[in-house]
């Protein structure tokens, strides 16, 4: 049955893709505001707002890579080992929910969730504050920039200001879409026609390429879960406990994904070679040579796009 249906889909979508192509670029540009994100950026590095001070939104997403931490699973307080794999930050404002499970709405919304788990950060809010009042540089900071000063919205609001400015444009790939033919081989663009023929952009289009729909990894091949504590494989049944909501997760975006290893919700792929082999299988079920591998491979090294300013500096200032 699944196949059928799927059979279906990839032949609508390939009828679309020779019409039109389905991943766009990245804009060169976003709107957010200068201030209020370099605040921001304060905040995602500074330990204070954990319950021990030991842990940053930083520890998890390393902005001088991949906007991830490139563990199977985080470490909290602690020492405790998180649940799912880490999502990258980069290019997150173009996800249409937050987190794997789309537990929030947005990055505002996403940001009191690792804040408050008691696994990650562990903090509370009036801790947080009560500490970010006792810093005069932040207590002059949060007063210039927001009437009411130090609370938790203004916090959230900062630390959303700050991811805004986290995409990655520019890349290769991107270039190409825009009409630089040569801003990728042969090899590569041959890599990019697999990927569509193969039905992969079924999930992965948009500008995000991914992080617009929610799907269930095993759609042809039944997918073996973490039976020892299936909770932390059920996705999004976790958040709204409706039955046809298990085992879904948000799909992920491709962008920077040479730089965000290892792979799935799960981060049970190690390397982007093994996971195209793994989800041509267990989402499409088709086969594919080596060589074909490679070039699918190749094409979503075109990905990598250039750091977003706000970060260089500060990289380069430490």
């Amino acid at each position: 049955m699944f196949k059928i249906i799927y059979t279906v889909v990839f032949i609508n979508l390939f009828t679309i893709n020779s019409i039109a192509e389905v991943i766009t670029p990245i804009p060169l540009e976003i709107k957010y505001n200068k201030e209020k994100a370099l605040l921001g950026k304060k905040l995602f590095s500074d330990t204070t707002l954990s319950k021990d001070d030991t842990i940053s939104c930083a520890s998890c997403h390393i902005l001088q890579d991949g906007g991830d931490d490139n563990m199977q699973y985080s470490f909290g307080i602690k020492g405790q080992m998180g649940v799912v794999n880490s999502p990258t930050v980069f290019n997150a404002v173009f996800n249409f929910a937050q987190m794997r499970d789309g537990a929030a709405a947005n990055l505002k919304e996403q940001v009191h969730l690792p804040l408050t788990n008691p696994i990650e950060m562990g903090a509370t809010y009036k801790d947080v504050i009560k500490k970010l009042k006792n810093n005069k540089e932040y207590k002059e900071v949060f007063n210039t920039l927001y009437k009411d000063g130090i609370n938790q919205n203004n916090i959230n609001d900062a630390l959303a200001q700050f991811q805004t400015a986290l995409i990655t444009p520019n890349s290769r790939f991107d270039r190409y879409l825009r009409g630089d033919k040569d801003a990728i081989t042969k090899d590569e663009l041959e890599g990019f026609k697999l990927f569509k023929k193969n039905g992969c952009t079924s999930c992965h289009n948009g500008v995000n390429i991914g992080g617009n729909l929610y799907q269930k990894v095993g759609i042809i091949e039944t997918y073996i879960h973490d039976e020892k504590d299936i909770s932390h494989e059920l996705g999004r049944y976790n958040v709204t406990k409706k039955e046809y909501h298990k085992y879904l997760n948000k799909v992920p975006t491709l962008r920077n994904i040479e730089l965000t290893a290892p792979y799935l919700h799960n981060g049970s792929q190690k390397t982007l070679k093994q996971t195209v082999v793994f989800m041509l299988t267990y989402q499409v079920g088709i086969e594919q040579s080596d060589e074909n591998i490679d070039k699918i491979v190749k094409f979503l090294n075109t990905l990598t796009g250039e750091f977003p300013s706000i970060v260089k500096e500060n990289y380069e200032n430490k």
